[in-house]
């Protein structure tokens, strides 16, 4: 206490931590783990609520508006929201977050009626698209209603770039594809499909405006050792392989196959090749298996259809006889760790392998390869990778009317960090061609946060949170698909499958909001919370003040709501790591301290607010 016997607020409050700011968007944002990890932050909870409902369109155009490509992006992606999943809290499996995005586009009515019309005026500026992958189209999505006139240059005869090139069509049907890139190509670009772009300063040259780079990763790495010239003719690099594939251009392989490579491309060479009359058909890692780059369930795809993946081997030589491919050698080498847990693979010490087989895939990586862009144009390039200086926020490159995205701008990732780049630099080119600052001038995205009380204590979503065990997407028998490269492999949830994993989804943007003003501290809530993650103490430092909640909060990677400084001078602290959002302190609470509020973000794109989507 002061001398004149008063609480001394101010200095209780310099002890501890900070009252949370809940007005900045990101605090409840990142809450929401799922939408947070999303590099397009869809509002995942918002469209799984409207799956359970049965409202398929509505769900749909949400994931129109934001990843572009739902039925696309429902089959193919890598899925960074669901290790960020809360369901984990309850149980091993995350929601199945991407398999219920397939749910809404295969279940949706005809929206072209919802979608955006070309725009009826031009607004005189000219915008160059170099590739029609991912990245461009969400682009020319977003730029195309604004009266933007946007020509699309690719190589191809077919928008889609490496959706349509490197993904076989049993994991993604090209009716799927042709759909999506449809409801893109109905806004009337300009297109010069079959036309490769040879030059840039040439590009330039045409007098535009602004021009994206979104021509991918398109070289596959190759693999020089021992016997490689030699043995060409019956050695393919993945990614060409895959695209010759794809146009029909190739229509079968050897019996003995060998795919070096432990990323997704090796796994759709490894499978296709299985359709191609691949009897014995090998993966070879030189990592481990948990190492391994491609995603879990693309590894338990190949090994469900009879593909065995060899780890830790590293290929030395290819073996041939009179220029005739015969196998390959691999050195055996195991993981050693240094002080730091550096991994460094050693020799192991064993006799070499060798592998038969009549053809080897190439997998082992994808660069950027832009021999076609001069270097006196003002474009500047690294040194350590000769990757375009790209600003990681505004897409641009030194020379400001070129800007990159997707796998060009910084190496190859995956289909949804390539729509986050293309609304990100959708928004640059028209801030930059209205003459306006592409980093300072960025629009804000659209908030809110909205009562879900319905009563007293009754919310407007479902609360329950029990144990529900993911349910496993039905398959077409391998027996059949195995004899088809074209026939998908996963048929999709059905209705009733949906809503039932759609029910597993404990709604993470329903926020526990506080008001210290109403709280009597009575503790209600800390009784009743399922997760012991609710705590009133004196305030502290966070480090100290982690360890001191009724159950520990010992990951720092989520943050802990702390209110300002009660009657008693104690804080309410909340965990928000381990929060379920199930309302029971809302319910509990006889002051109305706490409310359920539903918080949606949805991201600013180009033209700020226009969008011409009817989301709901």
């Amino acid at each position: 206490m002061s001398s004149d016997g008063q609480l001394a607020e101010p200095i209780a409050r310099q002890a501890g931590m900070p009252p949370t700011n809940t007005d900045d968007p990101n605090y409840f944002h990142k809450v929401v783990d799922c939408q947070w990890a999303c590099p397009a932050h869809t509002p995942v909870p918002e469209y799984i609520r409207l799956i359970a409902q049965g409202r398929y369109s509505d769900a749909y155009m949400i994931n129109w508006k934001s990843n572009v490509f739902p039925g696309v992006l429902g089959r193919t992606c890598d899925r960074p929201c669901e290790p960020a999943c809360r369901r984990e809290r309850v149980e091993d499996e995350p929601v199945a977050i991407c398999r219920l995005k397939r749910v809404a586009a295969d279940n949706k009515d005809d929206i072209k009626h919802r979608l955006p019309k070309p725009a009826e005026q031009k607004n005189g500026k000219r915008v160059a698209l170099i590739g029609a992958g991912p990245a461009s189209m969400t682009v020319a999505r977003d730029l195309l209603p604004l009266g933007y006139d946007v020509t699309i240059y690719d190589a191809d005869p077919f928008a889609g770039g490496m959706m349509r090139t490197q993904i076989p069509k049993f994991r993604l049907p090209e009716r799927v594809l042709d759909e999506e890139c449809g409801y893109i190509l109905d806004l009337k670009p300009n297109t010069r499909f079959g036309e490769r772009v040879n030059s840039l300063k040439s590009v330039l040259a045409e007098n535009y405006d602004a021009i994206f780079v979104g021509c991918g990763a398109p070289r596959g790495r190759d693999l020089e050792i021992p016997g490689r010239e030699e043995a060409r003719a019956n050695i393919h690099i993945g990614i060409d392989w895959l695209s010759s594939v794809s146009f029909g251009h190739i229509d079968r392989i050897g019996k003995r196959v060998i795919v070096l490579g432990g990323g997704n491309t090796a796994m759709d060479c490894c499978r296709t090749s299985r359709r191609l009359g691949g009897e014995d058909v090998k993966v070879v890692v030189r990592s481990g298996f948990e190492e391994m780059k491609a995603s879990p369930w693309e590894k338990e795809d190949a090994m469900h259809e009879g593909i065995p993946i060899h780890n830790f081997l590293v290929p030395k030589e290819f073996a041939h006889t009179n220029g005739k491919l015969t196998g390959v050698v691999f050195e055996k080498v195991k993981a050693e760790y240094d002080a730091k847990g550096r991994r460094k693979l050693v020799p192991a010490g064993e006799p070499d392998v060798l592998f038969e087989c009549d053809d080897v895939l190439v997998a082992v990586g994808q660069e950027n390869a832009f021999p076609w862009i001069e270097r006196d144009i003002g474009l500047e390039f690294d040194d350590k990778w000769d990757m375009p200086v790209v600003d990681e926020v505004s897409l641009q490159s030194t020379n400001p009317k070129v800007f990159f995205g997707g796998d060009a701008a910084f190496g190859p990732k995956n289909i949804i960090w390539a729509v986050a780049h293309g609304h990100a630099a959708a928004v640059s080119i028209d801030l930059f061609c209205n003459g306006k600052d592409v980093k300072a001038e960025r629009p804000s995205d659209l908030v809110n946060l909205t009562s879900q009380k319905m009563g007293i204590h009754e919310w407007s979503y479902d609360n329950d949170v029990s144990v529900d065990l993911r349910f496993k997407v039905p398959h077409a028998p391998a027996e059949q698909t195995l004899r088809s490269v074209s026939m998908e492999v996963e048929l999709g949830f059905t209705r009733d499958l949906g809503f039932k994993e759609a029910q597993r989804c404990l709604n993470c943007d329903i926020e526990t909001v506080f008001e210290k003003n109403l709280c009597i501290e009575c503790d209600a809530c800390v009784d009743i919370c399922p997760m012991d993650c609710i705590t009133f103490t004196p305030n502290a430092p966070e480090a100290e003040l982690r360890g001191e909640l009724s159950a520990p909060a010992p990951n720092t990677t989520q943050d802990l709501y702390v209110s300002d400084i009660l009657k008693t001078q104690r804080v309410m602290v909340k965990d928000e790591d381990v929060c379920l959002h199930c309302g029971l302190c809302a319910e509990r609470c006889p002051t109305g301290a706490w409310d359920m509020k539903k918080f949606y973000l949805e991201t600013a794109q180009a033209g700020s607010c226009h969008s011409g989507v009817s989301s709901r």
